[in-house]
């Protein structure tokens, strides 16, 4: 996983970078939790999901928010984290021009951060939002969501209450021409603690699935 710095709005950004063998192949970006309360590219959740894209032969970037390990530039309440997310997936594009899909995935406020970009980027094809702050951030520029994918969050989870969420994935639902699919995970609080792997396997599930449904079913696994 070789560390990778590239150009973000405000300076240079951070990341960890795995190039898969096949020049077409998918890529997916992944965004880490709230940078004001410790979270990083290297939290357990995004760590998992890095290597779970990795193994099935993506191309894959985590990287850290302005201010966050070395990247550069002071925390902005979303919209500079934003700004950061769209460069660092031009960043990706310079690099896999033919990619065949796009994923994006986000945890915690890193899933408010995704969606947003998911709103912006026509390319994307699916997303995995896990324990997304549902009650600290408005979701309401989802309307509609333009694909279709994946919503996590613990049962006991305090920081944003399962029905919080249940809310959220009720109103996305109601929209046509796409799928939400919704785990609640037992056991589960928001940091997923002791749970990363059981939440890696959902994950893994369903990607597999929706690869299938795209077409894109034949990717050969990474060691």
């Amino acid at each position: 996983m070789p560390e990778v710095i590239f150009n973000g709005p405000m300076g240079r950004l951070e990341g960890r970078y795995h190039q898969a063998q096949e020049p077409n192949a998918p890529i997916a970006l992944i965004m880490h939790g709230h940078p004001q309360f410790g979270a990083t590219m290297n939290g357990p959740i995004v760590h998992a999901l890095y290597h779970m894209f990795t193994k099935k032969g993506f191309s894959v970037l985590r990287f850290n928010f302005r201010g966050v390990g070395r990247s550069q530039g002071l925390f902005d309440n979303g919209a500079g984290e934003l700004a950061d997310a769209a460069a660092a997936l031009d960043w990706m594009q310079t690099l896999t021009k033919e990619a065949k899909s796009c994923w994006l995935a986000g945890v915690s406020f890193g899933a408010w951060i995704s969606m947003q970009l998911l709103m912006r980027r026509p390319e994307v094809q699916g997303f995995l939002t896990i324990a997304p702050l549902a009650r600290h951030y408005d979701f309401s520029f989802l309307a509609p969501c333009p694909t279709s994918g994946l919503i996590v969050n613990g049962a006991q989870d305090k920081v944003t209450p399962p029905d919080v969420v249940e809310q959220l994935v009720k109103k996305l639902k109601t929209q046509k021409g796409i799928t939400i699919d919704h785990v609640v995970m037992d056991g589960a609080n928001h940091f997923f603690e002791d749970k990363v792997e059981e939440l890696t396997a959902v994950c893994s599930a369903y990607l597999d699935r929706r690869l299938e449904e795209l077409g894109i079913g034949s990717l050969k696994p990474e060691g």
